[in-house]
């Protein structure tokens, strides 16, 4: 990383993810009786229908979809709560079903809660610190050097020239002793948790709660790890209304016990490769209510978000991603190539990172309060013109603090709009993105008629662009995106700023530099060529969300003059 800080909490035992899994089956209880009244409080239908829901959605779970890292005797435990119910709740008077029902619940949210609850361990987080820096640091330095053929030009390299942090990272260092920070990234690949891991622990903030995907407990090694380095687990296959209340419960009091936290806004990893533009407000309204929360407990402390974007040149499972993007938004129009992620796809992926000089950015936005209020160094909320406001007033209705949930999902309707505008704002665009963004709108440019699915069947022969028309429209792209960066409408790489051969030369690099088939590679005669029209839709899709389609004027670079036409047909059947 750019430069190693030490931790600003010296003491590991005073961690706060320590000490709140120091008591974890305190915390867990406290997850229980929280969701189990915020349920009784809030429910929108009778209790025993809601009960006897997820005892059905959970009994055909546990027969068509079982994993490896269920509980034993999962049929059992649910089939026994089901005669409960039917046997002590069903067609009975009402306070006894409503005791019944609370039992019930109790015992399906304390499950859960435990379920959900990770672990942290001191020495085991040490362990993997030391242990995937130096194996990393070793493959990068194998992979980096492999092309030099002379031993003396040999050098050593370090993490920090692959993964970049930008942004304002000295404030957030100074907010985390003010404050609890909750991260929100974008998500684009499974490597982001391990990228994300080595930033935060970069900056020496003590170590964060995330959320990660219960399948990956499948595999018992790594279960062994995540369960002592802070992780707690999602499982996706659960979406009935207890499990995901108290899922957010499980967040909302993490933070409210001081843990900073980091969860994706955008859910799973956005399969279009665009930048999100639309977030779940589940996770997300567990922020504006732990705010809330510590303000009626009588506590000023504060909840700091920092939007975070993470910038590929290429990304390890782009070809599965866009392809389930395309089946699920073409349907019957869209033809797949079957291509899927790999073991050895990973290891190859991070080779090739390693074997080039390719970067991986890591843009800190500037930090918000739960209302998308920008913060100064004290934590101090800002209005537009820079004056500092009082966050309480928010939450106060008639002079007092009060519970309004309807209020409160307007809020976080609120912070999650900003929170994608940051992410356009504080985007670092690549030249890889530039490359794909120009070639994608020069071809659909060429073939006006043609729709999305039509375009990505385009014959090889019409995939073909002369260099110099490439050559004119990245400088006109280039201007553009000049300016939008001094707008602050965006943020550019140093190469997006240097002569147009140089960025065309390292787009390409980087853009061709893993995939088999190239999304766009320098083919004879200095012609642009596709080899895969999805993978450059994908990564032309990195600058969608700029309104770029419409201020450029494509059309100028669509057509193709004859000679160009003579030489793509040499190429295409050999005669040159």
């Amino acid at each position: 990383m750019n430069e190693d800080h030490p931790y600003i909490i010296e003491d590991h035992e005073q961690w706060p993810i320590h000490k709140l899994y120091a008591n974890r089956e305190e915390f867990v209880k406290e997850v229980t009786e929280y969701t189990v009244q915020r349920i009784l409080d809030t429910r929108s239908k009778n209790l025993s229908e809601e009960i006897a829901l997820t005892l059905y959605k959970e009994r055909t779970r546990t027969r068509q979809e079982p994993w490896k890292v269920d509980p034993p005797h999962e049929i059992t435990f649910w089939n026994k709560l089901r005669r409960k119910l039917v046997k002590k709740s069903l067609d009975k008077d009402k306070e006894q079903a409503e005791v019944t029902n609370e039992e019930i619940l109790r015992t399906i949210v304390n499950r859960y809660a435990q379920e959900i609850a990770g672990g942290f361990n001191i020495k085991t987080y040490r362990f993997a610190r030391r242990f995937l820096t130096a194996f990393f640091n070793r493959l990068l330095n194998t992979a980096a050097n492999r092309n030099f053929k002379r031993i003396y030009s040999r050098r050593r390299y370090m993490l920090k020239e692959r993964f970049k942090r930008h942004g304002e990272t000295e404030l957030m260092r100074k907010l985390s002793t003010k404050g609890t920070l909750v991260v929100v990234p974008t998500h684009f690949s499974n490597l982001d948790s391990i990228m994300l891991g080595w930033a935060m622990d970069s900056l020496g903030i003590a170590p964060v709660s995330y959320g990660a995907g219960l399948n990956l407990y499948n595999n018992s090694i790594l279960a062994r790890f995540m369960n002592r380095l802070g992780a707690y687990k999602v499982d996706r296959r659960k979406k009935n209304p207890i499990y995901l209340e108290t899922l957010k419960t499980f967040s909302t009091l993490s933070i409210q016990h001081g843990t900073h936290t980091l969860f994706f806004p955008g859910g799973t990893r956005e399969r279009s490769g665009m930048l999100e533009k639309k977030l779940k407000m589940g996770l997300l309204g567990t922020v504006t209510e732990a705010q809330r929360s510590h303000f009626m407990n009588g506590k000023d402390d504060k909840i700091f978000i920092i939007p975070l974007v993470i910038g590929y040149n290429f990304v390890l499972e782009a070809k599965s991603l866009i392809s389930d993007h395309l089946k699920r938004t073409g349907k019957e129009l869209y033809m797949s190539s079957g291509d899927r992620l790999t073991f050895w796809k990973m290891v190859r992926f991070m080779w090739r990172l390693f074997s080039v000089s390719s970067e991986i950015q890591l843009s800190f936005g500037r930090p918000l309060d739960v209302m998308g209020n920008f913060v100064d160094k004290e934590g101090n909320s800002l209005d537009q013109k820079g004056n500092i406001i009082d966050l309480k007033g928010y939450f106060t209705s008639n002079g007092e603090l009060t519970v309004d949930l309807q209020r409160d999902q307007e809020y976080t309707r609120r912070l999650a709009d900003i929170i994608v505008d940051r992410y356009h704002r504080e985007n670092i665009v690549l030249s890889s993105h530039v490359v794909a963004f120009t070639a994608f709108n020069i071809l659909k440019a060429r073939n006006p008629r043609l729709d999305l699915y039509g375009l990505l069947r385009l014959p090889n022969e019409d995939r073909y662009i002369p260099y110099q028309q490439f050559h004119d429209a990245i400088a006109q792209l280039k201007n553009k995106l000049l300016k939008m960066a001094d707008q602050d409408k965006l943020k550019l790489s140093s190469k997006i700023r240097g002569e147009v051969d140089v960025l065309i030369e390292n787009g390409l690099q980087n853009l061709g530099v893993f995939h088999p088939k190239g999304p766009l590679k320098l083919h004879k005669h200095k012609n642009f060529h596709s080899e895969d029209m999805e993978l450059l839709f994908y990564y032309h899709n990195k600058l969608v969300g700029y309104n770029l389609e419409k201020t450029v004027n494509w059309s100028t670079f669509a057509n193709i003059k004859e000679e160009d036409e003579a030489i793509f047909e040499d190429l295409m059947y050999g005669t040159t």
